[in-house]
């Protein structure tokens, strides 16, 4: 069973071939809206500021780094930052929250959830919201970021491909978490981090900072680390992020069988802790381990692996082998774009 299959899909969006009693149905209550509602001014605000700002700082790397320098304290900071959000993001907020890979203590669940949204990618109830859409309309109508919505002309996807990586951010409707997420919604847990997402924001962007100035111990080294591993950080996770709902979506190899377009892009697969296999992960949406053939770096993986060996982690989803070679032999063809 998928995650598709408990929580993320209403009645009515399964086959529509399955009947039922007349009675029964009628008994039913009507399913929910996929949204529940438009973001406020001050919302597209925010995310307005959260997207530019940091690209700006991204531009400005290379002019600031052969002017002023960029010390070790810089990168060990922009480093850590990056791996501690980044897997809070793939470990976390996708494989956990979202798919279900594996279960959780309440230690590990809490600091999965905080850890996601140092990443400033949104609180974690509303991501879970967006990706299990996703999962349920992949590359059809209803996915929020497809790259073929405008269709597979070179200039659509051009368009589709724009709209896929940061477009679809600045969409004014927002998912109906009520019927996407109805398990996080009952976690107290999570709905008190998911309120408290403007404090991870804070913590995020000046905890480097802090941490900046009290290593170099001056003012510079705060703003030089505030620079490097808050905004560049913040953008490069970003984008790296993003880039798996675009180029993912369209460029590389499909080696699995999947409902969608989804492929594999292995220049992304470092940075973005394995989720660039994106072709396996569709084909098999719960599974703990996206890059499973020989030689794939899935860098999530292994933390969810050492999670399991301390015991924080239980109930592991891992591919068999059998799975995969069921997987790979349905395929039809993989063509690359």
């Amino acid at each position: 069973m998928t995650i598709l299959d408990d929580v993320s899909v209403d009645p009515s969006e399964r086959d529509a071939t399955q009947t039922e009693p007349a009675a029964a149905t009628a008994a039913k209550p009507a399913p929910k809206p996929v949204f529940e509602g438009e973001k406020r001014s001050y919302e597209q605000a925010i995310l307005y500021a959260m997207v530019i700002i940091p690209f700006i700082a991204l531009i400005a790397a290379i002019p600031v780094a052969w002017g002023w320098g960029l010390g070790w304290s810089d990168i060990t900071l922009a480093l850590v930052f990056y791996v501690i959000s980044g897997l809070g993001i793939t470990v976390g907020y996708h494989r956990y929250f979202t798919h279900a890979s594996f279960k959780a203590n309440r230690g590990l669940r809490i600091g999965l959830a905080i850890a996601g949204s140092l990443a400033i990618e949104g609180p974690v109830i509303r991501w879970v919201a967006d990706h299990r859409r996703h999962h349920a309309f992949s590359d059809k109508e209803g996915d929020p970021h497809s790259p073929w919505r405008y269709g597979e002309t070179v200039p659509a996807l051009i368009k589709g491909n724009f709209f896929a990586h940061i477009g679809w951010l600045f969409d004014v409707e927002h998912t109906n978490r009520d019927k996407y997420t109805p398990d996080l919604m009952r976690d107290k847990d999570i709905r008190r981090i998911d309120t408290l997402f403007p404090l991870w924001v804070a913590v995020s962007l000046l905890l480097p900072a802090l941490l900046g100035g009290l290593l170099t111990w001056s003012l510079a080294g705060a703003v030089s680390a505030f620079f490097w591993a808050s905004l560049v950080r913040i953008c490069v996770l970003h984008h790296v992020t993003w880039s798996i709902n675009s180029i993912c979506h369209t460029i590389g190899e499909r080696p699995f069988s999947s409902r969608d377009k989804s492929a594999n892009f292995w220049p992304l697969a470092v940075l973005s802790f394995g989720e660039s296999w994106h072709n396996l992960h569709h084909a098999d949406p719960t599974a703990a381990r996206h890059g499973v053939l020989r030689g794939q770096i899935d860098e999530s993986a292994r933390v969810i692996w050492l999670f399991e060996k301390l015991g924080w982690a239980t109930d592991v989803r891992w591919s068999s082998a059998e799975r995969v070679e069921k997987l790979r032999a349905s395929v039809v063809g993989t063509p690359s774009l």
